[in-house]
């Protein structure tokens, strides 16, 4: 089976032809160019802002010309995750799909229905003869992975609407009208080179199989950190024996928490066996600490030969020591909403960079503001005391919840409606573009919806099929239902 052999045809053809055009963060051109042109065979009104948001307008069907507009919103780009062993370009390549049981996934890489599926239900709606709805207008913007720069870039005006719809969040059933706000801490180690002693052993140490995940929606499970693991094999090398390090890289995306991270590094050889039984205590370790969140994580360990240069010992002894130190995951919960996560912090990627520079990076979230930068200065403080070159990626802010919105009360109600039980209301540890886009449009009465994704941002990311319809069914009766003017 194909996901064009899928239910509602219309969503899932869609998601197909989306599938096709490559779009990562900041590289939307091909997809952008693909709406336009979709807007053009459509004879819809479109327009483009500066930073490459777009918006397609389409006027209300018969009979449901008093209703308020909407705008639906989902953002272009996807994460480009991928497993070591899978060979595609994402600035070329197309997405892989496959349909697996009650889900659909990719072929090693991530499947990018966050946030494609969103796209593609705009576009049935914006493409249908025979739905139901008041003014519509779709909003699709850009780089929402990798620093929200289209959300930062809306100006007010852009759209009339005074009703959101953010088709972005990832759990059937679920209302979200709140989200975490967020930010994200650089830290810079310039290094010199010192020759490679030549009668050490060298060794690659790798830690993988871990499923990654989303920083903010995967952050309370526990899953490891590929970074956290391999620091804390590299620190018990630092204070147990003489060492080098020649190389070391984990991470990716400052919003995935990292599957793979691997190091290469040298002792004496006389230590050899030593290393050896120290890796197979910590594998060991690790394997039953993960065993019910991450049971393939594994430690790899074989010898390579000997580099030319390595990084010189202070660098090295600071940059392990803060890594072992830094904190990855939940710092507190919220005192508001039960079972939220308020606060978090993930150690997203360490990479060599050039001119003798190793740069690590880490995002803060929480759904108190002053938190975001309180969390983002102690990340700061403990890599300035490693001696480190600090700074900041612009922060976004939250959404604060308001459980007496009239769209909330639209959704829950067209969902009982529906399904006969009741829709859970939420908040999200996720960042979401609703907290920027309500900073130009503070009058806006926005939820948060969509069908139950599960991995994303890793290369196991995938949808459930029977969620695409049931939302499906939703948003179409929701649009019946919005109030009128």
């Amino acid at each position: 089976m194909k996901i064009t052999d899928l239910k509602p045809a219309i969503v899932w053809d869609y998601f197909h032809q989306i599938t096709q055009i490559p779009r990562p963060s900041k590289k939307e051109g091909k997809i952008l160019a693909y709406l336009i042109d979709f807007a053009k065979e459509h004879k819809l009104e479109y327009k483009q802002d500066k930073v490459g948001n777009l918006l397609i307008k389409k006027p209300a069907t018969s009979g449901y010309e008093k209703l308020r507009s909407v705008v639906l919103q989902s953002h272009v780009d996807m994460v480009c995750e991928k497993n070591s062993d899978v060979n595609i370009n994402f600035e070329t390549d197309p997405i892989k799909t496959v349909v697996d049981g009650d889900w659909v996934r990719a072929e090693g890489t991530t499947l990018g229905a966050d946030n494609g599926i969103g796209v593609a239900a705009e576009l049935a709606i914006l493409a249908s003869n025979d739905i139901e709805h008041g003014p519509i207008e779709c909003l699709f913007t850009v780089d929402e992975e990798t620093g929200m720069t289209g959300a930062f870039g809306l100006k007010a005006g852009f759209f009339d609407s005074k009703i959101l719809l953010n088709l972005d969040s990832e759990d059937e059933g679920e209302m979200f009208i709140g989200c975490a706000g967020g930010m994200g801490t650089m830290a810079k180690f310039t290094y010199k080179t010192q020759d490679a002693p030549k009668d050490y052993q060298y060794f690659k140490v790798q830690v993988d199989g871990l499923k990654g995940g989303h920083s903010g929606g995967d952050i309370h499970i526990g899953l490891g950190n590929a970074n956290k693991i391999l620091a804390r094999f590299l620190y018990e090398i630092e204070v147990q024996l003489e060492w080098v390090l020649a190389e070391i890289k984990g991470g990716n995306l400052h919003n995935a928490i990292p599957r793979e991270a691997h190091a290469v590094f040298g002792v004496p050889a006389k230590d050899k066996e030593t290393v050896r039984v120290m890796l197979n205590e910590m594998n060991a370790a690790v394997q039953e600490e993960l065993a019910k969140v991450d049971p393939k994580v594994k430690f790899t360990l074989e010898s390579t030969d000997a580099p030319a240069r390595c990084i010189d010992c202070d660098t090295k002894k600071n940059l392990v020591r803060a890594l072992m130190a830094c904190h990855h995951g939940v710092i507190g919960m919220s005192h508001d909403i039960e079972g939220l996560v308020e606060t978090s912090t993930n150690l997203a990627s360490v990479k060599m960079k050039e001119d003798n520079v190793i740069l690590v990076e880490t995002s803060q979230r929480s759904s108190v503001n002053s938190l975001v930068r309180e969390i983002s200065k102690e990340v700061a403080a403990l890599f300035a005391l490693a001696g480190a070159e600090t700074s900041f990626r612009d922060p976004y802010p939250g959404w604060k919840p308001n459980p007496d919105s009239a769209i909330l009360k639209a959704a829950v109600d067209s969902y009982r409606e529906l399904f006969g039980r009741e829709a859970a209301v939420k908040a999200i540890h996720a960042g979401l573009e609703c907290g920027l886009i309500l900073e130009q449009y503070p009058d806006l009465d926005m939820v948060s919806f969509g069908p139950t994704l599960r991995d994303v941002h890793s290369p196991v990311e995938k949808i459930e099929i029977k969620t695409v319809q049931m939302w499906w069914d939703h948003l179409l009766l929701m649009l019946k239902k919005i109030p009128t003017v």
